[in-house]
Formats: C-alpha cells, structure tokens, sequence
C-alpha cells in the first residue's frame, strides 16, 4: 500500500507543481488541461491512460470537447501519496508540447 505524504513532503512535492491545486478537504490535487481540439485532447487521455495502468494508479478525470479536468489521490492511503505527484508530473511532461498556454 502506498504511504500517505506527510505535510512537509506535500508542500515540497507541490512547490514542483506549480499548475496543480492542493485541496486539502478532498486530499488531492487538481489541475485542468486545455488543448487544441478534441483529437489532441483525446490523444493525451490515451498516453496517460498507458502510463497510468503501467504506474496501476488511475487518475479522475473528465473530457469536453478540448479540456481534460483531472483529479488524483491514493483511496487506499486517503490522500496524496508519491504515485499521485509523479503521475501528475508526467501528465505535465506529455502535455508540455501540447497544452495551450
């Protein structure tokens, strides 16, 4: 089982984080993507999806059109745990050359 961030290994991870939201109540961490199109949002869903089955930590999200909304947290750990902020490290890296700024 993962083991739940304490809150100086949170506020460290998180300074590295700077386009993610902490929620505190809901423990997690949010961040919203905005893409070209629906293609290129698609396209991104379908990275991460590979990298998260192959992490076997799966985020929250949601698509519109060009947005892909997510939210991650340990539900084992209830709460932030290391795997979260190198997912959402990697969802930074490959949304890097593609989000619009």
């Amino acid at each position: 089982m993962a083991v739940k961030l304490d809150e100086a290994a949170l506020a460290a991870a998180l300074l590295g984080l700077p386009a993610w939201r902490h929620d505190a109540a809901t423990q997690s961490i949010t961040r919203d993507f905005a893409f070209s199109g629906f293609s290129e949002a698609f396209g991104f869903i379908a990275r991460i999806a590979l990298a998260a089955a192959a992490a076997n930590h799966h985020p929250d999200w949601s698509n519109s059109y060009n947005k892909v909304d997510v939210t991650l947290s340990t539900h084992d750990a209830k709460g932030l745990t290391r795997r979260d902020i190198e997912l959402a490290q990697r969802m930074d890296q490959m949304a890097a050359g593609l989000a619009r700024r």
